[in-house]
C-alpha cells in the first residue's frame, strides 16, 4: 500500500472538445505506463467504440499513475452538458482538478460549471491552458477570461492564485513559461501536482468509513461500488455496514436527509487500478480510490462503514433530475425484424432495467401503454447514445420526438420548464439569423462580444424545448461554421409557445421499392431521405415538403411502358443525393406525430399511426378534445 502524504487523487474537468483524454494519453506515455515499443491507441481512455467514434466521454473513469514513487490518481470526466452529473459526484472523490481551458474558445458553458462546483468544495484548481500551439491561439486572453470566471463565481484570494501552465495535450508538453521553458516533456504538470495538490486527509487508524461515489457492473460479481477511502482500512472478506440516505425534499438543502436503511454486508472483492487496470487485492486503506463488490444492492451515496461506528452516515450525492423524457415503442413497422430482432415490450424492459445498473441519472416508466415504456434522461445526447448502443445490440425499436419534463411551483402554481446557458460563435455575417431564429423559439440574449477575429460570441438563455431540432438548422444557417454549446441551469416559468418546424414530411402512400422515375418527380418540390430501389412502407417518411403541410406521395411508382418510342428522347435530369440523417439529427427533425425506427444498420422515418385513414380521425379525434378543453 502506498503512504497517505504519497497519494495524489485529481479529476481533469474541462468542456466538450478541450483536450481532457488526450491530455491523459500524454500523462501515460510521460509516466511510462506502456513500453516504449507497445502499440497504445489514441484516447485510449475512451474503452467504448460510442466515445471513440464521437470523440466524447460519456462515463467517468478512474486511472492511476506512479511519478517519483508518488501514486496518481486521476478521474477522466465527461464534458458533454448531459453528463454533468457525473462530474459532480467523482469531485467528492479528489482534493483538486485540472481544469482545461482551450486557448482558442477560452471558458465555455461547461467550464463555468464545473469551476463553480470544485470551488464550491473548496479545491484550488490548476489551469492548465490548452492547444497554444493552434492557429489564432490567444492563451492570454483565454487566461483572463479564466481568472474573471473565478472572480465571478466567488473564489476566494487562495483559489483565485491558481497555478498556470500552458502546453499542447496532443504533442505531450506543458510548460510554466511559453517564452523561457523547453517545450519537450510533461514534468511541470507531474511537478505542479506534487506541489500544489493536497495529500488526501484519512486516518488509518480510525474505523473504516467510504462512499459510493460511482457505479460498475459485472456479470460475475453484480454491482460494484467505487470510491474513496475517508478512513481506515478494509479486508477482504471483512464485514462493514452499508448505510442508505436520501434527501428529504426535492429542494435537497444542506442537512436536510436521512437515513432510510442500514445492512450488514461483506465485501467479497477489492480492488484498486494500477494503471487502466483494476487490480485484486486483499485490502484498501484511507487515501485511495478503490472498488468494492460483495452486497447485492449498492447506490449512489452509500456509505461503507465499520459497524464500530454509530454515526456513520455521510449525506447523499446529489443524482441530476432528467430534463428530457421519450418513448421507447415496440417497432410495429412492416420491415419489423428484417435487420434485427424486433423486441418486444418485455424485452425493453429488461434492456432499461440492466442499463439503470449503473447509469443513475436514466428513469423508465411505465405509462400504461402496452407497446412501449417512457424513459427520461438528461437531454437528447445522454439518450440518444442509449438508443445507439441498444441498435448496435440488434435491437429494432422505435422512439418518440424528446419532451422537456415540467414541473409546477409549489407556491405560484406556475408551471416551470427547463432553462439552457447557450454560448454561440459565429462569423460576423450570420448574427443577424442565429439571432432571429433563437428569439423566435424563445431565446434571449445576455450578452454579445466580438472577439476581433470575425467571430462573435453571444450568450442566451433559452428553454431546453427551443433547443431540440435547432442544431441541424443552425449549421445550416451558418454554413457549418458555427459552434453552439449548452448547458442546463434550473426551472424557469414557461415562455409561451415555442416555433417548431416549418416544413412538412413527404408520405409514402404504398409499400415497395422506390422507382427512380418517381423520385425524379418528387425531387423538384421536395428533399427526399431515400434513394431508388430501397424499400419504403405506406406510411414512411422518404422526404421533407417545401411546404408547411405533409404530402402524401407514391415513390413507387412506375414509368408506364409501351410498344411506341416517343418522337422525343427524355430528359433525365438525374437525381440527388438523398439527405442521410443520423440518429441525432432525425430526433430533432421529426414532429410529435412521427416517429424513429431505429433497426440496425439504418435509421428510417415513421408516422406513429401508418394508415392514413386513421390518421385522418385522430387528427379530427384530437381537434374535437382541444375545442373541448378551450371551452
Amino acid at each position: 500500500m502506498t503512504a497517505v502524504d504519497r497519494i495524489r487523487n485529481v479529476a481533469i474537468v474541462a468542456h466538450i472538445d478541450h483536450g481532457k483524454t488526450t491530455l491523459i494519453d500524454s500523462i501515460f506515455k510521460a509516466a511510462h505506463l506502456f513500453r516504449d515499443n507497445a502499440r497504445v491507441e489514441e484516447r485510449v481512455m475512451d474503452n467504448n467504440d460510442l466515445e471513440k467514434e464521437r470523440g466524447i466521454t460519456i462515463r467517468a473513469k478512474h486511472c492511476a499513475v506512479t511519478w517519483n514513487d508518488m501514486r496518481i490518481n486521476i478521474v477522466d470526466t465527461p464534458g458533454h452538458a448531459d453528463f454533468s452529473g457525473e462530474v459532480e459526484r467523482v469531485l467528492s472523490m479528489v482534493d483538486s482538478v485540472l481544469l482545461l481551458v482551450d486557448a482558442n474558445e477560452g471558458p465555455m458553458p461547461q467550464t463555468r460549471y464545473v469551476t463553480m462546483r470544485a470551488l464550491r468544495l473548496g479545491m484550488r484548481p490548476i489551469v492548465l491552458v490548452n492547444k497554444v500551439d493552434r492557429p489564432n491561439a490567444r492563451p492570454k486572453e483565454a487566461l483572463e477570461k479564466t481568472f474573471d470566471l473565478f472572480v465571478e463565481l466567488g473564489a476566494n484570494d487562495a483559489q483565485a492564485d491558481f497555478p498556470v501552465l500552458y502546453g499542447s495535450g496532443l504533442d505531450g508538453w506543458f510548460v510554466r513559461d511559453l517564452e523561457k521553458d523547453a517545450r519537450n516533456s510533461m514534468d511541470a504538470v507531474f511537478e505542479t501536482i506534487a506541489e500544489r495538490v493536497s495529500p488526501p486527509k484519512a486516518d488509518l487508524d480510525a474505523p473504516f468509513r467510504m462512499q459510493v461515489s460511482t457505479l460498475e457492473w459485472s456479470d460475475y460479481v453484480g454491482r460494484i461500488g467505487c470510491g474513496r477511502v475517508q478512513s481506515g482500512r478494509l479486508k477482504r472478506g471483512q464485514m462493514f455496514t452499508r448505510i442508505v440516505t436520501r434527501w428529504k425534499n426535492y429542494d435537497r438543502q444542506e442537512g436536510d436527509w436521512e437515513v432510510v436503511g442500514s445492512i450488514t454486508e461483506r465485501a467479497e472483492y477489492l480492488w484498486r487500478t494500477e494503471g487502466l487496470e483494476r487490480v485484486a487485492v486483499e485490502e484498501v486503506s484511507a487515501g485511495d480510490i478503490v472498488s468494492v463488490a460483495g452486497p447485492e444492492e449498492i447506490n449512489i451515496g452509500d456509505t461503507f462503514a465499520s459497524p464500530d461506528i454509530s454515526d456513520a452516515a455521510l449525506a447523499p450525492l446529489e443524482i441530476e433530475e432528467p430534463t428530457v423524457s421519450m418513448l421507447f415503442l415496440v417497432n410495429d413497422g412492416p420491415f419489423a425484424g428484417n435487420a434485427g430482432r424486433a423486441a418486444t415490450v418485455r424485452e425493453l424492459r429488461l434492456r432499461l432495467d440492466r442499463e439503470l445498473r449503473t447509469n443513475v441519472a436514466l428513469r423508465v416508466e411505465d405509462v400504461g401503454r402496452a407497446d412501449g415504456l417512457k424513459v427520461s434522461g438528461r437531454g437528447e445526447l445522454h439518450l440518444g447514445i442509449l438508443i445507439e448502443e441498444m441498435r448496435r445490440e440488434g435491437m429494432e425499436l422505435c422512439v418518440s420526438r424528446p419532451e422537456v419534463i415540467t414541473h409546477h411551483d409549489e407556491v405560484s402554481g406556475d408551471l416551470l420548464e427547463p432553462m439552457e446557458n447557450l454560448v454561440i460563435d459565429v462569423p460576423d455575417d450570420y448574427q443577424g439569423v442565429v439571432i432571429e431564429k433563437l428569439a423566435q423559439r424563445k431565446g434571449e440574449m445576455l450578452s454579445m462580444h466580438n472577439t476581433g477575429t470575425g467571430i462573435v460570441r453571444m450568450e442566451f438563455s433559452i428553454p431546453t424545448r427551443g433547443l431540440i431540432g435547432y442544431r441541424t438548422e443552425f449549421l445550416t444557417d451558418t454554413r457549418g461554421l458555427g459552434i453552439m454549446a449548452s448547458r442546463f441551469v434550473g426551472y424557469e416559468p414557461w415562455r409561451g409557445e415555442v416555433v417548431g418546424r416549418s416544413r412538412g414530411s413527404l408520405v409514402s402512400m404504398e409499400t415497395g421499392e422506390a422507382t427512380m422515375y418517381a423520385l425524379e418527380s418528387l425531387q423538384q418540390r421536395t428533399v427526399l431521405f431515400v434513394g431508388p430501389m430501397e424499400r419504403v412502407y405506406t406510411g414512411m417518411i422518404v422526404g421533407e415538403n417545401s411546404r408547411g403541410e405533409d404530402l402524401p406521395c407514391n415513390p413507387t411508382k412506375k414509368k408506364h411502358v409501351t410498344n411506341h418510342r416517343s418522337s422525343t428522347k427524355d430528359s433525365d435530369a438525374g437525381l440527388k443525393v438523398p439527405r442521410r440523417m443520423t440518429l441525432d439529427q432525425a430526433l430533432e427533425w421529426i414532429a410529435d406525430d412521427e416517429l424513429v425506427e431505429v433497426v440496425p444498420g439504418a435509421i428510417r422515418l415513421r408516422k406513429a399511426i401508418l394508415d392514413a385513414e386513421e390518421r385522418k380521425r385522430d387528427e379530427k379525434r384530437r381537434a374535437t378534445l382541444a375545442a373541448a378543453g378551450a371551452r
